[in-house]
């Protein structure tokens, strides 16, 4: 099977992926991801596979289990990983229309990570279409919780991949063929700051203001980001009347580190800020986290196959450990063979210039095929 005359077409791909990108799914609207879900899975069902739906909890949307028939079902296999759920609000449609301009195409959700879970799909159904069965079985999990670290999910992502022998992941793909082979450390932080109310206009000295002190926590802990580990806030909420002191404040926070040890000293810096007493309460609890993943053999031979395709396409694939936390944390850290980054390659994630380079639809989804079709 030569992958370069693999039969794809970006511009049928394109109106395939329409409906799921005017599907609007943010991860806090339950109902929204599961109207996705239902979109992916009656796509799933038309391409043959069993699916099977997997209920959401932590009041998050379900989970989709699909797999494809294979005389080998059963036996340890390849594990598709993607999440449907975007941090678009719905509504983002009406300001960030699907549309195509040339070789570039907008949608909120397109490329992380609709577009790259769509040409997984695409892939297994060309194979289909030219009688190229795969040799080993194939299971694809859709999650939706994944923008917010898979609190909800992780024991499921868990549980299905130490069920299979390789794990790949369609996260959006890196400029000009990059890769995805290892993720950093992650960790995420409640804030909480407890203050003492009084009317601003007539008592304001009586009150100790909780939006004050939380902003003097935000700048001492963006303060602390070193190159070793870096702090950010990027969640804020407080108040309620303009003229009332403000008694309580909350924030999240996010700590990323290359390496464990570097994010494990991030987390006892961050959990001593904890002053219960002090005049403005302030409380820190530590939230999800996704462990460092460092590519080992399983993963670099991964990475090896598919450069060897992209080079059939005339593509010098390169490979990096890469910021930003996908699922492929928690397989890569549980030592499973897992190949991140190969979905499709754009720019804008998680704002209103969200594209994709609509040619990468058919590259990615012709080296995610010649990965199906080869892994034994």
């Amino acid at each position: 099977m030569k992958i370069a005359d693999l039969p794809f077409d970006a511009d049928a791909m394109l109106a395939g992926l329409r409906p799921w990108i005017e599907c609007e799914s943010p991860t806090f609207d339950a109902a929204a991801v599961n109207r996705m879900m239902d979109v992916a899975s009656r796509d799933l069902a038309l391409m043959g596979a069993l699916v099977e739906r997997v209920p959401g909890r932590m009041g998050r949307g379900d989970c989709v289990r699909a797999r494809m028939p294979h005389p080998r079902q059963g036996e340890p296999g390849i594990l598709v990983m993607a999440h449907l759920d975007t941090v678009h609000p719905v509504g983002t449609i009406n300001v960030l229309p699907f549309r195509r301009e040339g070789d570039r195409a907008w949608g909120p959700g397109l490329c992380d990570m609709k577009g790259g879970t769509y040409l997984s799909f695409e892939a297994l159904r060309v194979l289909a279409r030219i009688g190229v069965a795969t040799k080993l079985p194939v299971t694809i999990l859709l999650t939706s919780d994944e923008e917010i670290g898979s609190p909800s999910t992780r024991d499921l992502i868990e549980a299905e991949a130490s069920r299979h022998r390789y794990i790949l992941v369609p996260e959006p793909g890196l400029k000009d063929g990059g890769m995805t082979t290892g993720r950093y450390a992650i960790a995420r932080f409640d804030l909480a700051t407890v203050g003492k109310p009084s009317h601003a206009g007539a008592r304001l000295a009586d009150g100790r203001s909780a939006i004050r002190e939380m902003c003097r926590k935000v700048i001492e802990i963006e303060a602390m980001t070193t190159e070793d580990c870096t702090f950010s806030v990027g969640v804020l909420h407080a108040g309620q009347w303009v003229n009332c002191v403000s008694s309580r404040a909350v924030a999240e926070a996010l700590s990323m580190a290359k390496r464990q040890e570097d994010l494990d000293a991030g987390v006892a810096k961050m959990l001593a800020l904890n002053a219960p007493e002090a005049e403005v309460a302030f409380e820190v609890k530590r939230g999800v986290t996704r462990p460092v993943w460092e590519p080992g053999e399983g993963t670099l031979a991964l990475y090896e196959m598919a450069k060897g395709f992209a080079a059939e396409l005339g593509i010098e694939a390169w490979r990096q450990s890469s910021g930003g936390g996908s699922d492929g944390n928690f397989t890569g850290a549980m030592g499973l063979a897992t190949l991140d980054g190969l979905g499709v390659e754009g720019a804008g994630i998680h704002t209103l210039d969200e594209h994709i380079h609509v040619p990468t639809l058919v590259s990615r989804g012709k080296i995610m095929a010649g990965l199906l079709a080869t892994l034994e």
